[in-house]
């Protein structure tokens, strides 16, 4: 039987959607033609979650976000940072190759994120439209504060944040992952898309919450709920752990997170 190689498992991963000409999903680190002993899927590649990676035996990590805090390369200011140093180094001393895999899975029809945040929801049978950037469902009713609570317990979050008033009745609802949450992407949908609640990873704080807080103002019902960017998006990089485990069953494949990065104190 054939080697798998990291190459193979990058172009098993882009062939769905084709070649994109501008991409931040690019072999980071490591070479196309290592052999893969095991892959490691992950939100984020925190030097955390790499360690435990090499400690498993994995060698190949596919992450959808960047390792050195920015959505693009390494930043002019971080040439000099110890922190930006110190994980450098020692991804480079690890022999892991990273590959990330952001704007491939977005573009997946539906969007690889958006499904493995339906299926940890369990709402998948009530998707009734699905937008490139939202995906539109109808539930059995249920008021903000129900809603809170259910996607606290499914999702197994200490929290989330909430706006509007928690009796509010929510029937018809926005969902959008990651940093999809502004204004631009989630207003329309109050109104065009006649939403009663938008659940979203995080947006600027200006947009779309005061939006929500003026609509109740003026004795219109509408919430909005708050997850965070990792915790809307780490379930779509745990399916894809299970679909990779599905297409390379010779390997291990693993999905790592990290513990959240805030805590309400």
């Amino acid at each position: 039987m054939a080697q798998l190689t990291v190459r193979e498992v990058i172009r098993s991963l882009e062939e769905p959607v084709g070649v994109l000409e501008k991409t931040v999903d690019t072999l980071k680190c490591g070479s196309p033609d290592r052999v893969v002993t095991g892959i490691v899927t992950a939100f984020m590649p925190t030097q955390h979650v790499l360690e435990q990676a090499a400690a498993l035996g994995a060698n190949l990590v596919v992450a959808h976000e960047g390792a050195y805090y920015s959505h693009h390369d390494p930043a002019d200011f971080l040439e000099q940072d110890p922190v930006y140093l110190e994980k450098r180094q020692w991804i480079e001393a690890s022999g892991l190759a990273i590959y990330r895999f952001h704007d491939y899975w977005h573009r997946y029809r539906p969007d690889g994120i958006m499904t493995g945040l339906l299926q940890s929801l369990g709402w998948e049978e009530y998707v009734v439209e699905d937008l490139p950037a939202a995906t539109i469902l109808e539930v059995p009713a249920l008021t903000l504060g129900e809603a809170a609570e259910v996607v606290k317990s499914r999702l197994g979050l200490a929290f989330v944040r909430v706006s509007g008033d928690l009796s509010t009745p929510c029937t018809r609802i926005g969902l959008l992952a990651g940093y999809r949450g502004g204004g631009g992407s989630a207003i329309p949908l109050f109104g065009k898309g006649q939403v009663d609640l938008i659940i979203a990873g995080e947006g600027p704080e200006w947009e779309t919450p005061e939006y929500v807080r003026d609509a109740v103002h003026q004795g219109r019902p509408k919430g909005l709920i708050m997850l965070g960017h990792a915790e809307s998006e780490e379930p779509g990089m745990r399916y894809l752990a299970e679909l990779l485990q599905r297409r390379f069953p010779e390997v291990p494949v693993h999905f790592l997170a990290d513990k959240p990065v805030f805590r309400a104190v």
